[in-house]
């Protein structure tokens, strides 16, 4: 049985995960996280200062299922069914050994797969560390509090072929996943958790960017005991290059979007739209990757949702499941607007609209997208085209009916980045020339005051986006500008 357990799909990462959920609902404020390389006698060890176990409280944690998921828990408990502690570890290692401070006295007590295979004569629990194990478990009796557990024997972890630079590379890997899954417990400016990694603190990663003032986050929306806040990211044109590399998340910014569910604040789920969507699922798309939600759930709605035991997947009642949708509906459609302007804010209130030179025409064939005569750059060539209108209209058309959107759609998609329109890397000099022609005919063709001229221009795509260049503009424009 127990090495069908091991099958259950857990990672180093969400193995991890789960022994630091058992420290965590021991109060411990310190989890201590050793890696140790030597090759096949490599092991991987958990320190914490929580309460610690008595020797009967330790024999019930190492026994497989000692609690029904049924029973109710403590508000903090991140448990549920009894079993994380050994199928994580099974999972990832064939010794597995506890030992737990408890008034002053050390109780130690350890599973190993290899005398469990050679019993024919039940289940042996084995009392203290293996031979040649006892430093092992020494940090703890320095610490005089708390629970270690060690991982021996990593036979899922160190396979053939695999070496020490593989190693730190998990390393690198399991920090990323809990400074994501415990970012809460992390977070200043009154942390919850100091985690580290061989000696090295471990930082949250916050999935919300929510410190950034370029974020767009909801208010918090009730659905009877779960919580509900919608966010959108800024677009790659607004962050830093630092920010840009690790908003990116574990997984990078298109796995990294949808729901993120959290219990007590530990996250379960990290990036998901839990199967919502009309008529089939929504799936992950490049338009959609700066949509994040935090959805909070109670531990007492493991059961409603489904929380599987590594606590990886989850799914929405059927109750909620349309409120979840409208609410992921608006930030999909929001974050959708922000990818596709380039992270450019979007007036509102009382701004007016801006004259955008292309416009969307839906109709029951799909959609086109047509060059808009009313934007001032084309409607005043029009005016002013006399005989040459005809064959400046065959031109617009002929733009309008061979805009390459396949190639455009294959550009932003293996690109990850939708192409450079808006004068985007351009040089003022360049949109200035472009801006001064337009600017002088306002002036001197339409009899618009200075003023008048610049604010048109403000309102004006994509001269919005440079309202420094406009205000510059001199109120009596030469030929040369």
């Amino acid at each position: 049985m127990i090495e069908a357990l091991r099958g259950l799909g857990y990672s180093t990462a969400t193995a991890l995960a789960d022994i630091i959920d058992n420290s965590l609902s021991a109060n411990a404020r310190n989890v201590s996280l050793i890696f140790s390389w030597a090759g096949g006698r490599s092991h991987v060890a958990v320190l914490d200062d929580g309460k610690g176990m008595d020797a009967l409280t330790l024999d019930l944690a190492m026994r497989l299922g000692e609690r029904s998921p049924l029973d109710q828990r403590e508000a903090g408990d991140l448990g549920r069914f009894g079993l994380g502690l050994k199928t994580a570890s099974f999972s990832q290692c064939r010794r597995l050994t506890v030992a737990s401070v408890n008034r002053g006295e050390i109780n130690c007590l350890r599973w190993d797969l290899d005398v469990l295979a050679a019993s024919d004569d039940g289940w042996h629990l084995l009392e203290g560390p293996a031979d040649g194990s006892e430093g092992l478990i020494a940090p703890l009796a320095d610490a005089g509090k708390g629970t270690l557990v060690l991982w021996e024997c990593l036979d899922r972890i160190v396979t053939p072929g695999f070496k020490e630079q593989d190693f730190l590379d998990l390393i690198d890997m399991v920090e990323r996943h809990l400074a994501m899954v415990f970012h809460r417990y992390l977070s200043e400016p009154r942390p919850k958790l100091r985690l580290t990694i061989n000696g090295r603190s471990v930082s949250p990663w916050d999935p919300f960017m929510a410190s950034h003032p370029a974020t767009y986050s909801s208010p918090v929306v009730p659905l009877g005991d779960v919580q509900v806040q919608c966010h959108v990211l800024p677009h790659k044109d607004r962050l830093t290059p630092d920010e840009v590399e690790s908003g990116g998340g574990p997984h990078g910014w298109t796995a990294q979007q949808g729901f993120y569910v959290y219990r007590n604040e530990r996250l379960l789920v990290a990036g998901s739209w839990l199967g919502l969507g009309h008529g089939r699922s929504w799936t992950k798309e490049e338009a959609h990757r700066l949509a994040r939600i935090r959805l909070d759930i109670p531990n007492s709605a493991d059961a409603a949702w489904k929380i599987d035991i590594r606590k990886s997947s989850a799914k929405p009642p059927v109750g909620l499941r349309p409120a979840l949708t409208r609410l992921a509906e608006d930030a999909r459609s929001r974050a959708r607007k922000v990818f596709a302007h380039r992270g450019q804010p979007v007036r509102v209130g009382g701004a007016k609209p801006v004259v955008q030179a292309w416009r969307a025409e839906h109709f029951k064939g799909g959609v086109r997208y047509r060059i808009d005569d009313s934007h001032p750059a084309v409607r005043e060539v029009l005016d002013q085209a006399g005989h040459l209108a005809p064959q400046i209209k065959a031109m617009i058309r002929v733009i309008e009916e061979t805009v390459p959107v396949q190639r455009m759609w294959l550009d932003t998609a293996e690109g990850k980045e939708t192409p450079r329109t808006g004068f985007a890397g351009e040089a003022p000099a360049e949109v200035r020339s472009v801006l001064l022609p337009m600017y002088r005919n306002f002036i001197l063709r339409k009899a618009m005051s200075p003023e008048l001229a610049r604010e048109r221009l403000l309102s004006t795509e994509p001269f919005h986006n440079y309202p420094e260049l406009v205000r510059s503009l001199p109120d009596v424009p030469d030929a040369e500008g």
